[in-house]
């Protein structure tokens, strides 16, 4: 093989493997909530919504922060805590993004939430800095099937702690 082709062939690796790797894990993308309030908009948009209520409610984890229907709300480790969501494309297709301007409900701090730009404009609701995401494999309120997945995806507790134990009882793990 040339060089040149050697080169082109790594690069499409590389950037193979760094899509799977922002997707955490394997799942099917096609799965997700199967009604919303919200829009979706192309392949993997964010979730958006013009405001985004954030309360607290209890779990396996002892209470944590999820939004206004209920369902958990994460954090991603490789984001910028409160500049930059690095959760894109094929990533928010299982992880979408709590976007709009968060209000806050029930059991959270009001001087924890905030927002960040998304790259593409949109203002994703964020807690104590950490860009919010819910996960598509949870299908009902109390859901934290996606808690510690990768070693990157985390539910947040009201304090803006993340909890970093990975089995509540309530899900989580797919076994692979």
């Amino acid at each position: 093989m040339r060089p040149t082709r050697i080169a082109a062939v790594g690069g499409l690796l590389l950037a193979g493997t760094q899509l799977l790797a922002a997707c955490g894990g394997g799942y099917g993308a096609g799965s997700g909530p199967s009604s919303s309030s919200t829009t979706q908009s192309g392949t993997g948009a964010a979730t958006r919504t013009s405001a985004a209520k954030v309360g607290a409610a209890d779990s396996s984890f002892g209470s944590i922060v999820v939004d206004g229907r209920g369902m958990t709300l994460y954090t991603y480790s490789p984001d910028v805590r409160g500049k930059k969501s690095n959760c894109e494309a094929g990533c928010l297709a299982l992880w979408p993004a709590l976007t709009g301007t968060p209000t806050a409900g029930t059991g959270v701090e009001k001087k924890l939430l905030g927002t960040i730009r998304r790259s593409d404009g949109t203002p994703q609701a964020t807690y104590d800095g950490w860009p919010l995401y819910r996960f598509a494999q949870d299908s009902a309120p109390g859901d934290v099937k996606g808690q510690g997945l990768d070693g990157i995806w985390y539910v947040v507790r009201p304090d803006g702690s993340k909890v970093t134990q990975t089995s509540g009882g309530g899900g989580g793990g797919y076994g692979y």
